[in-house]
Order: structure tokens, then sequence, then C-alpha cells
């Protein structure tokens, strides 16, 4: 007898949850019928949600979704373990563990732990791998790059940054490409049709200046480096060779220059470079230098450059020990075998601006 009056209370109860859940299903179901008042959907995916299969055509204040969630709009906050695809409109927070698609405007906020897409947006879009904007973006940050095709407010990358017809502030870990280029670029290689400021390595613009030359410093390194950049700073890169060596003879460099005097045949310049000498042995040597270079046209395109440098230097073989003859300071470490010194040192050369 108590077995069966506890099995009745059991159906009893489990009718009456599920009479409730119809009740809250419909009423969500109805209330989905209005698309101008904004509403709350919370589920697992989509069509398993409050919106059902309205959530295409709804405008959200509140979405969680354990997996991912569909809307016409998001005006307020949307979380989803995977993605949140968003037909329409979004504004305020958009948060989801994999990826945000915008159909429309991303105004406000987009964080994502792969990819946001969107078609503009005038807010901010943060993203692990990538954002991608097919028309306009307004801030960008994403761990490896940022796309877009029009016009690109501020775009900060890992690796790669394009920033459409029209970009303000590009920087990233590699490169950065734009059409026409308002503002500035940062990064090793910077590529636009006009430029603003470029700095990096290696810019290239229609409108900067560039130039091949060849050098010598104090220990007999020849170098031939490429220099490119604007009227204020410039990049530069390089490689050669060292005749005093036999073992340690393959040279590169790379470095960041500035213009601090340009006129039409003089200007005075600083440079900041990082070289080296190779055997492809294992053994090393690094410079760190410091150029003052005064730098004299004698025709429209060659230019010819001298100048002190004050030089940090770090090396393991017997070559890189003996190439300097007289440091300012100097120490040894690894039982003499580990170099380390400043010196003065110099350098000299010409160019050819094209």
């Amino acid at each position: 007898m108590k077995l069966e009056l506890y099995n009745h209370n059991i159906t009893t109860a489990i009718i009456k949850v599920a009479a409730l859940l119809l009740v809250l299903f419909t009423n969500n179901s109805i209330y989905a019928q209005n698309n101008d008042r904004a509403r709350t959907n919370i589920g697992l995916v989509y069509p398993l949600s409050s919106n059902y299969t309205n959530a295409p055509k709804d405008t959200n204040s509140f979405s969680l979704n354990l997996i991912a969630g569909v809307s016409a709009g998001e005006h307020g906050f949307s979380l989803a373990g995977l993605s949140n695809i968003v037909l329409g409109d979004a504004t305020g927070l958009q948060l989801a563990g994999f990826y945000n698609h915008i159909g429309k405007s991303a105004n406000d906020l987009m964080i994502a732990g792969f990819i946001n897409t969107y078609k503009q947006g005038k807010g901010i879009a943060v993203a692990g791998f990538a954002n991608i904007a097919h028309d306009s973006s307004g801030i960008q940050v994403a761990g490896f790059a940022n796309i877009t095709h029009n016009k690109s407010g501020t775009q900060v990358a890992g690796f790669l940054n394009t920033g459409g017809d029209v970009a303000v502030l590009q920087v990233s870990g590699f490169m950065n490409v734009a059409k026409k280029l308002k503002g500035t670029q940062v990064g090793f290689i910077n590529i636009a049709d006009s430029a603003g400021t470029q700095i990096g390595i290696v810019n290239i613009a229609k409108n900067n200046d560039k130039s091949i030359g060849i050098s010598i410093d104090e220990n007999q390194t020849t170098m031939l480096s490429f220099r490119s950049g604007g009227n204020r700073f410039y990049g530069i890169i390089g490689i050669g060779g060292n005749f005093k060596n036999t073992k340690e003879k393959y040279a590169y460099e790379a470095g960041l220059g500035v213009n601090i005097i340009r006129e039409k045949a003089f200007s005075l310049k600083t440079e900041l470079i990082t070289s080296g000498l190779e055997s492809f042995k294992g053994d090393e040597y690094f410079k760190s230098s410091s150029y003052l270079m005064p730098a004299f046209k004698i025709t429209r395109s060659i230019e010819i450059f001298a100048g002190p440098s004050f030089n940090y230097v770090d090396t393991d073989n017997a070559e890189g020990r003996d190439i300097v003859k007289k440091y300012i300071t100097s120490w040894t470490r690894n039982d003499g075998n580990d170099l380390y010194g400043l010196y003065f040192g110099y350098t000299a050369g010409v160019q050819f601006h094209f």
C-alpha cells in the first residue's frame, strides 16, 4: 500500500514538473512572436533554447547558451561555450569560447577564444587567433591576425595586420599591410601604397625613401644593406662578410635609424643596429652598436656617410676575442672563453637612393 502511494506521489510530481515546463516553453514561444521586444534566451544549442525555433528572429538583452546560440540581434550580454551567431547587429558584450559571428554591426565588445567575424564595427574585437571584418573595424586585438577589407582603426596582432583601403594604427609582430596609411605602422615588415609613419626593419611605400648601400667598419666587416622608411624613421637590414676572419666570416645586421637632421644635401642620422658573425658551426659573435653618422649627397641619388660608433660585443670564440684590440672595458666568463666588452669604433660607406 505504501509502495503504491509512493509511486503515485512520484508520478504526480513528474506530471506537475512537465506541465510547468510546458507552460514556460509555451509562454516563451508566444513571446517570441513579438520581435520588437528584447528578451532573454537560455539554452543548450539552437534550437534547444527558450526561444526555440524563433531564436533567429529574436533580439535579446541576455543570452546564455551552453554550446551555441543563434539570434537576430544582441543588445546586452551574450555568453556561449562555443559560439554566438548573431544575424544582425550586436551591442554590449559578446563572449564565446571559440567563435563570435556578427552579421552586421558589432559596436561594443567581442571576445572569442579563437575568432571573431563581422561585417563592420566601431567597438573592440579580441580573439585568440584572428579578427575578420568584411567592411570596417574599430579596435582589433588578436594573437595571430587582424583582417579588415575596407577601413580599419587600431589593429594589434602577434603576426599580421591587413587594414584595407585606410588604416590608422597597426602594430604587429611581423607584418602590416594597408593601402592608405593615415597613422603609424609598427612591425618587422610594413607595406602601404602611401604611408604616414612606418617603424620597422623593412618599410615599403610609394612615398618613402629606399636605398641600397655598402659600408665597412673598424673590424673590416663589409655590409650590403637595404634602408627603407620615411622622413624621420627608417629600417636597416643587411648581409656581408669579414675579411679578417677565416671561420666567423659571414655577417648580418638589422636595426632602426632616425634622421635627426635632413636637408637636400646633408643629413645627420643615428642608428641602432644588432649584427653578428657566423661560421654556422655553433660559435657566437654578437654586436650591438649605436652610430652617429653625418651624410652628404654628392648627386641626387648617391650619398656618402661616415661616423663613430659605440659597441657592445658578446663572443665565445677565438676569432671574436681577437677581432678588437682595445676595449673601454671588458670581462670574461666560463674560464675566459666568453668575452663581453664595450669599445668605440666607426663606419663609412656609400648608398644609392631610389
